[in-house]
């Protein structure tokens, strides 16, 4: 419903709203109708002078300018197919090295948070034809070689290769089973916290693929009912809940045990790669060198402080090992080691170990030839390497930890910025780094897409959201601070103050967080959502980023190692107080709210003595991090078993006694990250504790509560509930 005259006069933010700009709840919390525009996913093509994007009927890839950004042709078309295989839509595509073959896919399934099934189809855009990957059932990580002639993937947790010259389709691998045993496509843990959705890679001649294998028998299964949802096309879980299984590792409990191999297409042999490999320990990292002959392979101890990096021959097996790298008090950032790049003649390893997150120049004996970056600040993504001029292209927070911008490193590590102005901006080069696409936007402004040349000059603006930033042109806008902790540490920080802001008056504040370990919520950037309609609703929404996030030094965030919730809740109770401490703030009516990391932070701060809040709202908390996954847990905490009192300082449920105020908790029931059992489990103990409080459960709903609108119900909900306590 849109906020009218009438209904605003009736809320709490009457007052405030002194011109007749107002917006409703939709407007900030539908993804559909709040989300600026971006543009169509831009794929460069080999001549460095143009790139490929999806056209605006969804029916053909077309070809566009750099330079100009008007359309130069079309690469493919659905109506333009020859022969019997056509299909109907496409949903993705991928371009070989070459360009001539595109991989297609359409029918996708949603397997974890980013994976799925599809069916797969390779164009010829020479011949104009199309082949179907497979017959046999729909495809997952689909891997089109350098040459576009055969695809690698996996079904049933076997590797597939397609040769589609031969009109082949055999497996590979046949020890694949349900939760047991997967090739090549990385099981739960590691999509989630390694960001590996494939580990599949073909050698440059592409007669070799290697992958990675994972034994998932000894991780324990994890069930839950499964209820079928009045917005879900899915029978199952009606009229008998269904049970959701799959192997999910809690902290404590045993990971997959992994191994490498390499399958020679010639002799149809199979060789696992000689590597140290420990049945704790992790494979996050798996790459062809600038040669693709050798691999490079990045070994993590189980309690993720020592990567082993090894150059690895895949003919013979042997292993070498280049560089070893460890964390002191501390953990190592996949961040980090996952920004390598690897060239002809010498490798890119980013590391931390300075303080601060810069990149090394290693050759191919582990000898390092320089430090390409250093200084009090952090290298946030590596674009790559320009080998006709010298020079490496990077994201930086070099004016700023709130901030991002694009520079060049020349060889003598000089950083210079392209556009140097200050806002959070991003890069996607073409072939060749001749040209790039500037996404750019600070707190006052939506994100403006800018195609430049590589000196950063601005060719021509692709989309400046002009329309957009008129319908919100009347909200408010985020306000940059700098708020201390009580051990006088400076701490990023916004606000966000009601439209029409009187500063005579006095109000409600609303704390947001997040505060995981390396996570960062106060940005120089454009961001509208559900903060916003909470704010039109009358409250000042406040947020700072204490110990423990993000993109400062690595001493700020080592500081919660082994004991995650303490100096966080210290320094987010610090941020509430200032907040309370405004003139314009009633010091009696401050809440808290988080989602994830930041909802387990909402029960540890109204359980902490002395705070603040008089309410708080938890979304999809850990109460307890013995029952979150291990990769993540045991990489700020190690295990239960090592740190035992760690794991019962840090428990919501341990001090769930200490509630004193209103608390609404929420999840989705069928959330697969942060489990439904945590919000039971610590309901259950407020229960046994007498203490009353509010819940709310999306039934067959996951972690990001992205269906069927829920946001707008999960906002109106946590407005419901302030209105009534706050």
């Amino acid at each position: 419903m849109k906020l009218t005259r009438k209904t605003l006069m009736l809320g709490l933010c009457a007052c405030a709203m002194q011109t007749a700009w107002a917006l409703g709840v939709e407007d900030y919390c539908d993804i559909t109708t709040a989300t600026p525009k971006g543009v169509k996913e831009m794929t460069p093509m080999p001549d460095g002078e143009s790139y490929a994007a999806i056209s605006d009927d969804g029916k053909s890839i077309e070809t566009f300018s750099y330079k100009t950004g008007q359309k130069t042709g079309t690469l493919f078309s659905i109506d333009g197919v020859k022969g019997d295989v056509k299909i109907p839509a496409f949903e993705g595509y991928e371009l070989s090295d070459d360009g001539r073959r595109i991989l297609l896919w359409n029918d996708s399934e949603k397997v974890w948070r980013f994976s799925f099934t599809a069916e797969y189809y390779v164009y010829d855009t020479m011949r104009q034809t199309m082949k179907r990957v497979s017959e046999k059932g729909p495809q997952r990580g689909a891997t089109l070689s350098h040459d576009g002639l055969k695809v690698a993937y996996m079904r049933d947790n076997n590797i597939y290769i397609a040769n589609l010259d031969y009109g082949t389709d055999n497996p590979i691998t046949k020890d694949g089973q349900v939760n047991a045993v997967i090739n090549g496509i990385p099981d739960w843990g590691y999509e989630e916290e390694f960001n590996i959705l494939n580990t599949m890679r073909w050698s440059a001649d592409d007669n070799v693929l290697v992958y990675v294998r994972f034994d998932e028998s000894d991780v324990p299964t994890y069930s839950f009912d499964s209820y079928r949802g009045f917005c879900m096309d899915d029978p199952l879980g009606d009229p008998y809940p269904a049970q959701y299984e799959y192997k999910y590792s809690l902290a404590g409990y045993p990971v997959s045990r992994v191994s490498l191999h390499a399958y020679d297409l010639n002799t149809r042999a199979t060789k696992t790669m000689d590597l140290p490999l420990t049945d704790t320990d992790y494979l996050p990292m798996v790459e062809f060198d600038g040669k693709g002959e050798n691999l490079m392979v990045g070994l993590l101890n189980h309690d993720q402080n020592r990567l082993r990096l090894y150059r690895v021959n895949p003919a013979s097996t042997v292993a070498h090992l280049l560089l070893e790298e460890r964390a002191e008090g501390g953990w190592l950032s996949p961040f980090t080691y996952q920004m390598s790049r690897f060239y002809p003649d010498f490798f890119v390893y980013a590391s931390e170990r300075s303080g601060y997150r810069h990149l090394y120049k290693y050759n191919y004996e582990g000898v390092m030839q320089g430090e390409l970056t250093r200084g009090d600040f952090n290298i946030t993504d590596y674009y790559g390497y320009d080998s006709k001029k010298g020079v490496h292209y990077v994201q930086t927070t070099s004016l700023g930890a709130t901030d991002r911008s694009v520079a060049a490193v020349n060889s003598k590590g000089a950083l210079t910025l392209l556009t140097g102005k200050r806002g959070w901006e991003s890069a996607d080069w073409s072939k060749g780094f001749g040209y790039w696409l500037r996404q750019w936007s600070d707190v006052q402004t939506p994100p403006v897409y800018t195609l430049c040349n590589a000196d950063g000059k601005e060719l021509v603006t692709v989309e400046d959201n002009a329309e957009y930033k008129a319908k919100y042109a009347g909200a408010p806008r985020r306000e940059l601070l700098k708020v201390k902790n009580d051990a006088g540490e400076e701490m990023d920080a916004y606000m966000i103050k009601p439209a029409g802001f009187d500063p005579s008056r006095k109000y409600p504040v609303l704390m947001w967080q997040y505060n995981g370990p390396d996570s960062q919520e106060v940005t120089n950037r454009w961001k509208m959502d559900g903060l916003y309609y909470l704010c039109s609703e009358g409250y000042v929404i406040g947020c700072v980023d204490g110990r423990g996030t993000g993109n400062r030094s690595r001493q700020w965030a080592y500081s919660v190692y082994r004991h995650l919730g303490d100096l966080e809740t210290a320094d987010q109770i610090a941020g509430a107080r200032w907040m309370a401490s405004q003139p314009f703030a009633d010091s009696n009516r401050i809440g808290c709210f988080g989602w994830s990391y930041g909802g387990y932070m909402t029960l540890m701060e109204l359980q902490r003595p002395g705070n603040p809040f008089k309410c708080g709202v938890s979304m999809a908390p850990v109460t307890d991090w013995r029952y979150y996954d291990s990769i993540y847990t045991e990489r700020y905490m190690l295990t239960p078993q090592q740190n035992e009192a760690g794991y019962d300082a840090s428990s919501a449920i341990a001090g769930a006694g200490a509630l004193n105020v209103p608390l609404l908790i929420m999840s989705g029931t069928s959330d697969d990250n942060v489990h439904f059992y945590n919000t039971l489990k610590y309901t259950s103990k407020l229960t046994a504790e007498g203490k009353l409080f509010d819940m709310m459960a999306w039934t067959a709903f996951d972690h990001s509560l992205r269906m069927c609108n829920a946001r707008v119900q999960l906002y109106r909900k946590v407005a419901q509930f302030l209105k009534g306590n706050l």
